[in-house]
């Protein structure tokens, strides 16, 4: 095929656009689009609220009262679930040696660091008054059955005392009316005080009479904001019995030979006093009603040590267990006070029991949104709020207990504690509950073993804190982050907060409180990376940082926004996603500063800019990838041109073609090793795109950079069996073609290409029609190797291809390119191998054109392009 001279074909844009338009149909979709939102009717049945409901206003209490342990679990018990993960005797046997010699040498004492119920006492009296009349109402029984220690038969004794236990409920009843706080006191004691009597002249019987009527005190709400008060003042008397009793079989086990010590086991006790301890339980047994036999069984719980070493731990679990059929939430709440009070002084140890309550405790606190709860607190005129505070005795002494001496136990109920306060409350609570917990969880760095509910904590409180200002306002937030010193541990939290951030975070911010606390947080993950970090966790951190970066606006501060992504560079430079994303971010800003002078730069937004443009220019030569630096360096000179920065641009584009050379034949690739010159051609062909309306510098000739980047792909070493050499100097030709043009297809605004510099200058044409012949003579003689090494199909596919390239940006009237083109298209099924379909094609394509107007010279090329038929 013999070179002929190029002549590029002038082309009219403007009209090629309008014929390849489509036509414009109009669709009528009626009511129906695929687009259109489907809209969702949701019917509800109608719940009867509270307010709402006027219905069993008779019925009993019992019926009325919903169990929120069955409606929560279908109707299974969710304690049983506690008590299968921690059974308090295996629990207890499991325990680390440490733990085992603490609990052997004070497993029934605590220390002076514990605040005992005495100092509460006060408190909750003077705290919890009223100044209504107050009542009490006893069944002391008749007096028939009165004995005294005369009684000669023991059996008789028994059987009589039985009868009078029988007789409680059938005697006469006392009840005294319109009584003050102090009257109401001073009865509690005279009762307090009656029961010493009885007991003193062993009248056995009637002091358990006193304490179970006392005991049913604790079922009265009458006056429902007294109720601590009567607690503190019942369970003093309660405690006094217990005492008693259990003083009583104590002095049964003793006798002249023997003492028994402080740590004494039921082997050493007498078979008498077994007796009278299994006497006390089974007449409490026998009390018909719950509360005060739960009670005065609490009461003396201590005296399970006579009769068994696990009397106790097997007793706690079933009382707890009794208190689930107390129907009214705040009798239950104090009634799980009392029995974590005297399982603190028996077995402290025992932890399992505790935990149980309080889990009870916020498994039925809903039911104080229940009708029967809000319909006495309606009679009584009590609200919400102060009905709340009547519970703070009973929870801060529950989780008194729970926190004692037990930084695991602790932190396991401060675990769910801090979701209910996140949930109920505002920052200020959380902030005290943070701040507990820290207290608790620092000394002897017991954080170092609670690293998973701490990190659940936090969890916890950003699920509720979607407000990262009001987060980062709470003082002991970043304080308890502290508290995770174990690197990996760390770096997964503050994955969990910057994952939170960029799901719940819809308004960029710049606020300072949010900006400095999560820029340590970023900065944290970005310091763990190493060199044996995965790519994978690289690429995760990457991808939290950038979500941050992307999140951060100062407005119209453009300076502070460049001040901010100079400081994220020198903090996050081991990532580069990181620095990718801050070229990118730089870019941005200086495209939105472009925005909004409307393209005209004062001196001050052109300095800017221009800081903006070195800022991606002195960035981009620390990244590795070879083809993100190409990318970059391209798109930044777009920035670069886009701003009226000529220079700049034209050393961005130098700086790409200068770096092709360097491309490896092989590249990786989502782990994979692939060849790179598919992406070589794909850059390079964005970079033509771009040179066409980039002004040629006025002291490097023309079109330098062309020259320069021809330069590069005919040194650049192609592998054999691509022919990706020839399609790049395909599109060098169409670029070419393009800068023929009087005016080129697209500008850049207030840059003037070269189209406007020449002029149509003869000088340029000619250099520029030099260039595309050597071109072309490249392309021929790659043809011509093809021929020679029998790869017949890849040169009738190039064939064609240059064939098209002619056709659409050559000037066919030509008749050395007329001639040419002709050689080109036999060449193409000289041997058979092009595709008769396509050749056929491409044919009618020209008899199409060629009734175009000015395109009437294509009708004779068609005549001289034959198809050849296969046989």
């Amino acid at each position: 095929i013999e070179i002929k001279p190029w002549h590029s074909r002038q082309r009219n844009y403007k009209t090629e656009f309008e014929s390849c338009r489509p036509e414009i149909v109009p669709l009528d979709f009626g009511d129906y689009h695929p687009l259109k939102p489907i809209t969702v009717i949701e019917s509800k049945t109608k719940k009867m609220g509270r307010k709402g409901s006027t219905s069993s206003t008779s019925s009993s209490s019992s019926s009325s009262m919903v169990d929120p342990l069955s409606s929560v679990l279908d109707g299974t018990d969710p304690l049983s679930m506690f008590a299968a993960i921690a059974d308090p005797v295996t629990t207890t046997v499991n325990m680390d040696g440490s733990r085992k010699k603490r609990d052997r040498d004070d497993n029934s004492l605590v220390g002076t660091d514990f605040e005992p119920w005495s100092s509460k006492r006060g408190d909750i009296l003077a705290r919890y008054t009223t100044t209504e009349k107050l009542s009490i109402n006893l069944f002391m029984g008749s007096e028939k059955g009165k004995t005294t220690t005369s009684t000669s038969a023991m059996s008789e004794k028994v059987r009589t005392r039985l009868e009078e236990l029988d007789d409680l409920e059938e005697g006469s009843q006392r009840e005294l009316l319109n009584l003050t706080q102090q009257d109401y006191m001073n009865r509690i004691e005279e009762l307090n005080q009656s029961l010493k009597d009885a007991w003193a002249s062993d009248q056995k019987v009637k002091a358990l009479k006193i304490v179970i009527q006392c005991s049913k005190l604790l079922s009265d709400t009458s006056v429902i904001q007294f109720y601590p008060s009567k607690f503190v003042l019942i369970t003093d008397i309660l405690d006094t019995f217990g005492k008693l009793v259990y003083e009583r079989i104590l002095s049964m086990c003793m006798d002249n030979r023997s003492i028994l010590s402080d740590h004494f086991s039921p082997e050493n006790v007498n078979d008498t006093a077994k007796e009278t301890c299994l006497n006390w339980f089974f007449k409490i047994a026998s009390i018909r009603e719950l509360i005060p036999r739960f009670y005065v069984e609490a009461a003396i719980l201590n005296c399970n040590k006579f009769l068994s070493k696990t009397g106790i731990s097997e007793c706690l679990p079933r009382l707890t267990c009794m208190i689930r059929g107390i129907g009214d939430p705040l009798v239950s709440v104090y009634a799980r006070a009392y029995l974590c009070r005297v399982g603190m002084e028996v077995a402290p140890h025992l932890k399992e029991s505790l935990n149980k309550n309080f889990f009870d405790f916020l498994l039925t606190f809903k039911q104080i949104h229940g009708d029967t709860v809000q319909n006495q607190l309606v009679v009584q005129g009590v609200e919400i709020p102060l009905y709340l505070t009547l519970y703070s005795p009973a929870i801060d002494w529950i989780l008194q207990c729970i926190a004692y001496h037990a930084p695991e136990d602790y932190i396991n109920c401060a675990e769910v504690w801090v979701e209910y306060t996140c949930r109920h409350f505002t920052k200020r609570e959380v902030n005290t509950v943070l701040a507990d917990v820290i207290k608790h969880m620092t000394p002897d760095r017991a954080f170092e073993d609670a690293y998973p509910q701490l990190h659940s904590i936090i969890k916890k409180v950003i699920a509720y804190f979607h407000d990262f200002s009001i987060l980062f306002s709470v003082e002991k937030f970043l304080p308890f982050l502290d508290m995770f010193q174990k690197e990996n541990v760390r770096v997964e939290v503050c994955k969990c907060i910057m994952e939170a951030f960029i799901k719940h975070q819809q308004e960029p911010t710049k606020d300072p409180v949010i900006l400095n606390a999560l820029l340590h947080v970023c900065k944290t993950m970005h310091d763990s990376v190493n060199a044996l970090t995965l790519e994978d966790e690289k690429r995760m951190l990457a991808v939290l940082i950038n979500g941050f970066i992307k999140m951060v606006s100062f407005g119209r501060d453009f300076e502070q926004q460049l001040s901010f992504y100079v400081e994220t560079r020198s903090m996050f430079c081991n990532l580069e996603p990181v620095l990718v994303q801050l070229i990118h971010s730089v870019n941005k800003l200086t495209m939105e500063t472009r925005r909004v002078m409307k393209g005209n730069h004062s001196r001050k937004t052109a300095a800017f800019v221009r800081a903006c443009v070195a800022f991606c220019f002195i960035t981009i030569p620390s990244l590795t990838g070879i083809f993100t630096r190409l990318n970059l360096y391209l798109h930044s000179g777009q920035v670069a041109l886009a701003n009226q920065c000529l220079s700049q641009a034209d050393a961005f584009f130098r700086a790409a073609v200068s770096l092709v050379p360097e491309v490896p034949k092989m590249i990786n690739i989502d782990g994979k090793m692939r060849p790179s010159e598919s992406f070589l051609l794909e850059f390079l062909s964005n970079l033509f795109s771009t040179l066409l309306i980039v002004p040629d510098h006025p002291e490097q000739g023309v079109l330098f950079l062309v020259r320069g980047l021809l330069n590069v792909i005919q040194d650049y070493t192609w592998e054999d069996n691509s022919d990706d050499k020839i399609r790049i100097y395909t599109n060098v030709l169409h670029l070419l073609s393009a800068m023929n043009q009087e005016t080129y297809l697209y500008h850049v605004d207030k840059v003037d290409s070269n189209d406007s510099l020449y002029g149509g200058d003869s000088k340029f044409l000619a250099e520029n029609n030099k260039l595309c012949e050597t071109v072309i003579t490249q392309i021929l003689e790659h043809l011509k190797a093809l021929g020679k090494d029998e790869t017949l199909k890849r040169q009738s596919v190039l064939a064609l291809s240059f064939f098209n390239s002619i056709l659409a940006h050559g000037d066919l009237r030509n008749n050395k390119l007329n001639q040419l083109s002709v050689n080109l298209w036999n060449l193409a099924q000289r041997h058979g191998c092009a595709d008769t379909r396509t050749m056929v094609k491409t044919l009618e394509y020209i008899k199409k054109r060629s009734k175009q107007p000015e395109m009437s010279h294509l009708s004779e090329l068609a005549l001289r392009l034959p198809l050849q038929t296969r046989t």
